[in-house]
């Protein structure tokens, strides 16, 4: 439903800026403003600086480099994407691609093990329910089940980001938006299935790697191998993916703060957004580490205005064709709506009841946006003063 609703959007509206684009028509650019500063400064970077730890910490399973070796990797990949990147949209896109088959091709061979134990009957038996809770299952409970099962769906919107550049936009979009979606659903369910049927409930809530441990039931000792070559592909590939969409938003930001000129600077000769591309990248490979779970309000709450943005825009923009139009409108629009209000009211209720350096997390969205407010005072006073005689 939330594809439906981006893929109106995104066709209506193309812009690099992706879901900026649609805050600043419909919010004005205060709001788009803080939506490009939680982007920038902790959701796109700290998604690529943890990620890039991830490769780092796989990539030193199969060849170690010392007590340093996860850091020097994880520095290395950044620099190494950030060149392919700006080497333009044409080689950061087959890069991409090719990352893509070979993560689709890991997670083939997770569903592969998973038929295999269920076809020799060698596989842990399911387990029909875990032993019985403390208390019943609760509405709470499932919202903050949720938050993690749909970061794993991260990114799904990014599509909207390279509406602009798509030939045939509304065909395309609402393909690459949908089915991609739905493929990536297909893929999800069976990975489940996989380590259900190959490990039981019980095996999975006790295994700390549940990848490998399936592929180590169904390959033997060779699952560490593969598990971190895999897990390292699939880093790569978001990175890479985070990297191209990620420096579009602080793109479309320069473009609209005079003061940020040098960010919203266009190469059309590579088709990329290079000084914001830099930033990104020299932000992120600086070792700006961050919990990115904890900042998920702040993820669900921008969702939710993007949602609401759809309302806005057709209202107060009745003139603007739209090549594509929510099927049901209002219905589908207002669950998702509905749907992001409930993650955000879940993923408040999960970093509430955590700490990071002592501090509760639920104060790491807030400081967050409130520097956000801060940078957007001085760049308003900035403009200002440059704007008076």
């Amino acid at each position: 439903m939330g594809a439906l609703c981006y893929a109106e959007l995104a066709t209506a509206y193309p812009h690099a800026g992706g879901e900026y684009n649609f805050l600043h028509r419909a919010y004005g650019r205060n709001v788009s403003f803080l939506f490009g500063w939680a982007r920038f400064s902790v959701i796109t970077t700290g998604s690529i600086a943890l990620l890039a730890f991830v490769f780092g910490d796989y990539v030193s399973e199969v060849l170690p480099l010392g007590p340093r070796g996860p850091a020097l990797y994880a520095a290395a990949v950044i620099v190494a994407l950030t060149l392919v990147n700006l080497r333009g949209i044409k080689a950061s896109a087959a890069a991409q691609s090719g990352f893509t088959v070979i993560e689709v091709a890991g997670l083939l061979l997770i569903v592969a093990a998973g038929l295999f134990l269920f076809g020799n009957g060698s596989g842990a038996a399911p387990v029909a329910s875990p032993a019985a809770p403390a208390s019943a299952p609760s509405f709470a409970g499932f919202g903050l089940a949720m938050v993690f099962v749909l970061l794993t769906y991260g990114g799904w919107n990014d599509a909207a980001y390279i509406s602009a550049e798509l030939k045939d936009g509304r065909r395309n979009m609402v393909r690459a938006l949908v089915l991609s979606i739905g493929i990536i659903t297909m893929l999800y369910l069976l990975v489940t299935w996989a380590y259900w049927s190959g490990l039981g409930l019980e095996g999975m809530a006790k295994s700390e790697a549940i990848a490998a441990d399936l592929l180590r039931v169904a390959f033997g000792g060779t699952a560490s191998t593969l598990i971190a070559i895999m897990v390292a592909i699939a880093a790569l590939t978001s990175i890479n993916a985070t990297m191209i969409v990620g420096a579009r938003t602080s793109f479309a930001v320069g473009r609209d703060w005079p003061v940020l000129g040098r960010v919203g600077e266009w190469d059309e000769s590579r088709g990329r957004p290079v000084a914001a591309l830099v930033a990104v990248g020299a932000l992120a490979g600086g070792g700006f580490r961050t919990m990115v779970e904890f900042t998920a309000p702040v993820f669900w709450l921008f969702f939710l205005l993007s949602g609401l943005s759809l309302f806005v825009l057709r209202a107060r923009e009745p003139q603007i064709e739209r090549p594509f139009k929510v099927p049901l409108y209002p219905v589908l629009p207002i669950i998702f709506i509905a749907a992001c209000a409930y993650m955000l009211w879940s993923s408040l209720s999960y970093v509430y009841s955590q700490a990071l350096g002592g501090f509760n997390a639920a104060w790491i969205g807030v400081g967050v946006l409130a520097i956000g407010a801060i940078v957007l005072l001085l760049l308003r006073n900035s403009t200002s003063l440059r704007a008076s005689p």
